[in-house]
């Protein structure tokens, strides 16, 4: 599982002109799953994101978590992560999980921040998106499990 998350202002993703998820400060997360990841590795995921303490405290350090401001999330899928650029121009997908249990995955996920009362939102699976991001930092990481 790869996760490149980043801290936000604000958020949306957008789906055929219609708005399908948003979300105020808090985090983004584009996910990613490979092959070889099993559907248990989601809830610790969740549960390190969840108390990353990678926000400013009064005195300006990264000190607190998402569920210490009880700030939101907005998960969207994004096989692309396991892009495989090494030979020719065009990349191979070869490590991206299949899409159907990559999408059992990435609902899993949406329910586990659900099941700790984090406020969350999520695009669609599969579609075509539109996703608009306004960085808050910007401070991005990329996690890997």
């Amino acid at each position: 599982m790869r996760i490149c998350l980043q801290r936000v202002q604000s958020a949306q993703v957008t789906v055929e002109g219609q708005v399908v998820g948003a979300i105020g400060p808090g985090l983004v997360l584009l996910v990613g799953f490979r092959v070889g990841d099993i559907i248990e590795g989601v809830a610790p995921m969740v549960s390190k994101i969840a108390n990353l303490r990678i926000f400013e405290d009064d005195a300006g350090h990264m000190n607190l978590s998402l569920l210490d401001l009880g700030l939101s999330v907005l998960v969207v899928s994004q096989f692309t992560l396991y892009a495989d650029t090494q030979k020719g121009r065009r990349p191979s997908f070869t490590e991206a999980l299949q899409p159907d249990l990559a999408e059992k995955y990435f609902l899993h996920m949406v329910e586990v921040f659900r099941s700790m009362n984090i406020p969350v939102a999520s695009g669609r699976f599969g579609a075509k998106m539109m996703v608009e991001i306004h960085n808050w930092g910007p401070a991005t990481l990329i996690l890997d499990a």
